[in-house]
Order: C-alpha cells, then sequence, then structure tokens
C-alpha cells in the first residue's frame, strides 16, 4: 500500500490541492501547506517510490533561495506600477470624461451608447489594465444611461461586464505580465503578440452590437436628439482627422530617412500633438473653427491616448522595460489627475492601499507556489503532467484543445492569479516540449482566462456590475421615472453571448496563430543571406565565391597558382 501511494504522490498531491481550493482555503496557504506536508509524506516515502520521488531533508534549504528570487524579481514590479495607475485614472474621472464624448458622438446611431461602451472599455484596458476599474466605472456611469433610454436589461449589463474584462487582454494587463514571468518570456513580446487579438476581441464584440441593432433594434435605440448636448459636428471632426492623417505622412517621410521603423510611431506622435494644440487653442481663442462636438472629442482622447503612448509606445520602442514603462504609466496619471483637478491626498492613498493589497496578495501567491513546485518536482509531478499532455492525440491542436477545455472550466472556480500561478508552469513544458511558441500559448490561456471574469455564477466581472447596479427601485435623476431595478439573472443572461464570443476568439487564436507570431517581425530567409569578404592580396584563391560567399574565399587543397 505504502509503494503504491508513494509512486503516485503526483497525482494524489493535485488531486489534494484541488480539494483544499474547493472547500475555500487560502491559495496562498493551500498551496504553502500542500507543499510542506507531502514534503514530509514523500522525504519519508522516498526509499519505497522506486526512484520517483527525490526528496530529502536537506532540499528545504533551497526555500529561502526560491523566495529571494520572486521577492528580486524586476518584472514583477510592473505589477504594483500599472495598478496605481490604473487606481488614479480611475478616481481621476477619465472614464466619465471619455463616455460622456464617446456617447454624444455615436448619439444619432442605433446601439451608440453600446458601441462607447466597448471603445471606452478598450481606451480604459489600455491605460489602466484593471478589470475591477474598468467595470465599476462604466457601470455607475453607463449603465442608468443605457437604461434611461431603453436599452434591454441583457444587453447593457452584458456590454459593461464584457467591454471590463479587455483589460484582460488588452496591453498592460497584469494577467499578461505573470503569463511572461511564469513562461519565462519578456513582457514587451507578450504585450506585442496580444495586442491584435485584444483588437480582434473589441471588433467581434462591436459586431454583435451591430447584429443586434439590425435585427432587434428595439433592444438598443439611438440617442434622443435633445440628450446629444454636443450638437452635430461630425464633418468638422472627419476634417480634423484629415489634417491629422496629412501631418502624419508628411512627418512619416521626413522621419523615415533617420528612424527607419520607429518613424510610423514618432510621426503618429507629432499628428495627435498638433491637432490637440490646434482644439486648444481654438476653444481658448474662440474662433469656432472647430465644432464643439470635434473640440471635446480631440481634447477628451488625446490625454488618454498620450498615456497609451507613453507606456506601451515607449516598450514597443525599445526605449524602456514594461517596468519602467509602468512607473513612467504611474507618473502620467498623477499628471492627468492633476490636471483635471482630481489629485487628492485622499486619492493618492486609496490607490496605495489598493497596490499595496493587490501586489501583497499577488507575492503571497507566488511565495506559496514556490513551496508547492519545489516538493511536486521533487515527486517527479512536472513528468507526470508532461507525459499526460503530451500523449493527447492531435498533437499540437489537440494539446491546445484539451488545456483550453480545462482551463475553461478551472475557471468557474479559480481567478486568472490563481490559474496563472498553479496552472501555467505545469503546462509550459509540455508546450514547449511540443513546439508550441510560449507567447503565441500564453496569449491563447490569456483569452481564456478572460473567461474566468465572464462566466455565470463565479464571474467577478458579474459580481462588480451586480455591486454598483440598482438593487431596488430608483427615481432616474433627469426624467422623474420609477425605475425597475436590475436582476441578477438579467446580469447572467447578458453575458452569456460574450462568453460565447470569448470563446470563439479562442478557436480564432488556435487557428490563426499569425495573428499573434507577428511579435517576431519579419522572417529572415538564410538563402537569401549574402556576405562578401574583402579582397586579400597573397592568399592565392581568393576572389572565386566559396559555399554561400560572394567575394571569395581561400581555394582550400588546390595547388598554388604557378610564378
Amino acid at each position: 500500500m505504502m509503494e503504491l501511494i508513494a509512486q503516485n504522490m503526483a497525482p494524489i498531491m493535485f488531486a489534494s490541492l484541488v480539494f483544499f481550493l474547493l472547500i475555500g482555503y487560502p491559495v496562498a496557504f493551500a498551496l504553502a501547506a500542500n507543499g510542506l506536508l507531502f514534503f514530509v509524506v514523500g522525504a519519508e516515502l522516498a526509499p519505497l517510490s522506486g526512484g520517483s520521488i527525490n526528496l530529502s531533508w536537506p532540499l528545504l534549504n533551497a526555500l529561502p533561495e526560491r523566495f529571494w528570487g520572486v521577492l528580486s524579481n524586476e518584472t514583477l514590479l510592473a505589477i504594483p506600477f500599472f495598478t496605481f495607475m490604473g487606481i488614479v485614472l480611475e478616481r481621476s474621472g477619465m472614464a466619465e470624461d471619455l463616455l460622456d464624448t464617446i456617447g454624444q458622438l455615436f448619439g444619432p446611431v442605433r446601439g451608440g451608447l453600446a458601441y462607447a461602451v466597448i471603445i471606452v472599455g478598450a481606451l480604459l484596458a489600455a491605460t489602466t489594465g484593471v478589470v475591477a476599474a474598468s467595470v465599476i466605472a462604466m457601470g455607475l456611469i453607463s449603465l442608468p444611461i443605457m437604461l434611461r433610454y431603453g436599452y434591454d436589461r441583457r444587453v447593457a449589463t452584458g456590454v459593461i461586464a464584457a467591454s471590463g474584462t479587455l483589460a484582460q487582454i488588452i496591453p498592460p494587463s497584469l494577467v499578461l505580465i505573470v503569463l511572461a514571468d511564469q513562461l519565462g518570456r519578456s513582457v514587451g513580446d507578450m504585450y506585442k503578440g496580444a495586442l491584435l487579438p485584444g483588437l480582434v476581441l473589441t471588433g467581434l464584440y462591436m459586431g454583435y452590437v451591430l447584429v443586434m441593432s439590425i435585427f432587434y433594434p428595439r433592444s438598443m435605440p439611438a440617442l434622443p436628439k435633445e440628450a446629444r448636448t454636443l450638437g452635430a459636428g461630425v464633418i468638422s471632426l472627419i476634417v480634423a482627422l484629415a489634417l491629422a492623417g496629412a501631418v502624419f505622412h508628411f512627418a512619416q517621410q521626413w522621419l523615415q530617412p533617420g528612424h527607419g521603423a520607429n518613424a510610423g510611431i514618432l510621426a503618429a506622435a507629432l499628428a495627435v500633438i498638433v491637432i490637440y494644440l490646434l482644439a486648444l487653442l481654438d476653444r481658448t481663442l474662440k474662433t469656432n473653427a472647430m465644432s464643439r462636438l470635434a473640440q471635446q472629442v480631440v481634447i477628451v482622447l488625446i490625454p488618454p491616448l498620450a498615456l497609451i503612448f507613453l507606456v506601451l509606445g515607449t516598450i514597443f520602442l525599445g526605449v524602456a522595460t514594461p517596468t519602467e514603462g509602468g512607473a513612467m504609466g504611474a507618473m502620467g496619471a498623477l499628471v492627468l489627475a492633476g490636471i483635471k483637478g482630481r489629485l487628492s491626498r485622499d486619492v493618492v492613498k486609496q490607490a496605495l492601499a489598493t497596490t499595496t493589497r493587490l501586489s501583497a496578495f499577488v507575492m503571497f501567491i507566488l511565495l506559496g507556489a514556490r513551496v508547492f513546485s519545489l516538493t511536486f518536482y521533487g515527486v517527479n509531478g512536472h513528468l507526470w503532467v508532461e507525459h499526460l499532455l503530451t500523449s493527447l492525440p492531435g498533437g499540437q491542436t489537440g494539446f491546445l484543445i484539451v488545456v483550453s477545455i480545462m482551463v475553461f472550466l478551472l475557471a468557474f472556480f479559480l481567478d486568472f492569479f490563481e490559474l496563472a500561478f498553479i496552472i501555467v508552469p505545469l503546462l509550459a513544458p509540455a508546450a514547449e516540449k511540443l513546439g508550441i511558441d510560449l507567447i503565441w500559448f500564453g496569449i491563447i490561456l490569456g483569452v481564456n482566462m478572460q473567461t474566468s471574469f465572464m462566466h455565470p455564477p463565479f464571474g467577478f466581472a458579474l459580481f462588480y456590475l451586480r455591486s454598483v447596479a440598482a438593487k431596488v427601485p430608483y427615481l432616474d435623476k433627469v426624467t422623474g421615472q420609477k425605475m425597475a431595478p436590475v436582476k441578477t439573472s438579467e446580469i447572467y443572461w447578458g453575458a452569456v453571448p460574450f462568453v460565447v464570443i470569448q470563446v470563439a476568439m479562442i478557436a480564432i487564436v488556435i487557428n490563426f496563430p499569425g495573428i499573434v507570431m507577428h511579435y517576431k517581425g519579419p522572417g529572415i530567409d538564410p538563402s537569401a543571406i549574402e556576405m562578401t569578404l574583402p579582397a586579400m592580396p597573397g592568399l592565392g584563391g581568393l576572389g572565386a565565391p566559396v559555399g554561400g560567399l560572394s567575394g571569395g574565399g581561400p581555394n582550400f587543397g588546390t595547388p598554388p597558382a604557378a610564378n
């Protein structure tokens, strides 16, 4: 009996961890306690294991070094920086300004408020990277407005919850930082790989709203004329965008010789600065060259776009590491909050408290995971998992499908941090052995983990929205009408179509890896490489091509030329 337990220690240990988690034991302590308990058992049963357990008491001396490896990990410093940035921006009122302005822009269109929520969700994702902040802000601001103007409650709640979860996959997402760390890959590469899938997912959300507005127009009416306080002026905005496009074109031509591949990004930054200054001058001098709508859109949209460039642009250009980009983003958030007059001691205090709590939460889980992995690797658990997964039928595709289903199901009970720290280290070796690019694998997992925020009944985004949606009847501030409360069932049913879209996105990333693999840049054809050697007088045979080299090389093995 003891021999059987000793030879199957890895599956018993994993099942024990799952049991501890399901009964609600805190994750960090479940990992550490499980690791220490099975270390004691494994060290005693090692002689009976037939070589499958490699644990001994001196191995515990490795724990301090493993802990120090976590505490000295500079990559993880990006987590508190981006969290602080997101909380400060949430308190600065940026979400409110964005929703009001973009809602006015899309107001005349059926489903305009839903489009506005999705676009603002993407912008908040690219500036905050925090799901809770995005969902709560949009739930407080947009949900009452959407219900006021007759939106279907399931559509309204679903759009808000789904748009908030874009912060999971659009850089600078916290989960991408953790995944990059656990997979041993660059955070910058993970961000580059995730950018296009995040935009595609945003487009799929907007496509769903378009389909609903066509087939069920009463579920999302256009904003009534009296609610469009900024009036018309779309043509003025189009002219301003065309001017920005012209500035971009000429700036790119001018910068191309000196800056190469970075010319496009620098030219875009210059075009944005020019159009922003023109809008500020127009408003200050009251020349009315732009419509009020165009002025508001440019002035409200440019600061968050500038912050996105400050964070992501510097990372993609190679000017800053993700940690440095996060530090600049935190500073930029303080500056934006100060410009808006929303920076106060209380705001900074709340942001620091929230950042400290989240950072401590992540750090404790990581330390617990180090204890667990020390024992799990000692009982050859990684080899058990690797053998289990690499023997699946279907090769890479079969592996990715099974892993996606497993993560989707586990996401009903575990949040993305727990999945990243417990499951990903077990899956990564098997994926690498099958020849799967780990950045591609990380993006698949990231999109999959996004569903953990959405699927009923445990989705955190649904809980966040439930916390701010009306639970009792209330009087609308504008119309004075009595509004019915939002039911929990309406929030759950509203989330279902977006969970289906997220699952479809997983299938798209698996079947079209090119939307991620572009992070590697253009491929190099070895047959097209030419090397030219300089002429070297005095060495016979130089000048004739040798192998793939042009310009010649020594003709070894032949007699020297006669004098």
